[in-house]
């Protein structure tokens, strides 16, 4: 996969997900219970994880749309502008307050959140075609209605919890892996050991993440979904697409920042 972009086929994408604005601390730990700390550096950035990954996949040279919630607020537009920087198309609704995500970060990248849904919540299920990617910060119904009539369905199922479906391809940690594992073809993640894909109880590919000094690990998943779903969809075979996701996802968690650090093609190629 030295030089793919010939052969890589044209890529419609819905990303069914959630749109928020990060608030991010870069501490040398994380706090203890009752603790206070000082951090040594703030981002505020738009985040969430359909529109990362909906950026992540517009990013690499997908045709996208997003649909999603952010609040009648001051902080919508805020929400939505790296979805308009990367010329997502957006089909969303604005009710209640925009969700935002507080994000601590310590010196090895290792993060701790927490997420206050609002608008997300609030999104109206609907039934959409095509290749859908959904993620597990908006309800259930949500899910279940955008998975219906699409064509090839992918589930970053995460925060993980369980849900009678079984997507085309299932992409998960180890962690969430003991609670979601159906899939047609299930990509599990292992972190700095790389990833595997998984069908029919076999796995069918391994690759390694590359080796690097890890900022900031918030949105690394959210860019290793959107590569392997972009690049499986393209044509790109199993092994290299899962390669190429474990890339993407490498690059981001060196960044810091979740969506501002979602790669193009040429910076994946850099690393490969």
């Amino acid at each position: 996969m030295s030089a793919p972009e010939p052969e890589l086929r044209p890529v419609k994408l819905t990303v069914v997900g959630s749109i928020n604005v990060d608030y991010t601390l870069k501490l040398d730990r994380l706090p203890r219970p009752g603790e206070t700390l000082t951090a040594n550096q703030f981002l505020r950035a738009p985040g969430g994880k359909g529109a990362n990954q909906a950026v992540a996949a517009a990013r690499l040279g997908a045709n996208v749309t997003m649909v999603g919630a952010v609040g009648a607020d001051a902080l919508a537009d805020e929400a939505l502008a790296g979805l308009r920087a990367a010329r997502v198309a957006l089909e969303v609704e604005r009710t209640g307050e925009t969700g935002i995500a507080m994000i601590y970060v310590d010196a090895e990248g290792e993060n701790e959140i927490a997420v206050f849904p609002g608008a997300n919540a609030a999104l109206t299920p609907r039934e959409v075609g095509g290749f859908v990617l959904c993620q597990l910060e908006v309800s259930d119904e949500v899910v279940l209605a955008a998975a219906k009539n699409a064509s090839f369905f992918v589930l970053n199922a995460s925060p993980a919890r369980e849900l009678d479906i079984e997507p085309n391809l299932l992409i998960v940690n180890e962690l969430e892996y003991e609670t979601c594992s159906r899939g047609k073809l299930v990509a599990v993640t292992y972190g700095a050991k790389g990833a595997a894909l998984i069908k029919d109880g076999k796995e069918i590919a391994r690759a390694e993440a590359p080796l690097i000094e890890a900022r900031d690990a918030t949105g690394a998943g959210d860019a290793f979904a959107a590569a392997l779903t972009y690049t499986l969809l393209a044509g790109v075979p199993p092994e290299n697409a899962l390669r190429f996701a474990c890339t993407a996802g490498a690059w981001v968690a060196a960044q810091m920042g979740a969506q501002l650090s979602m790669p193009t093609m040429e910076d994946v190629f850099l690393w490969m």
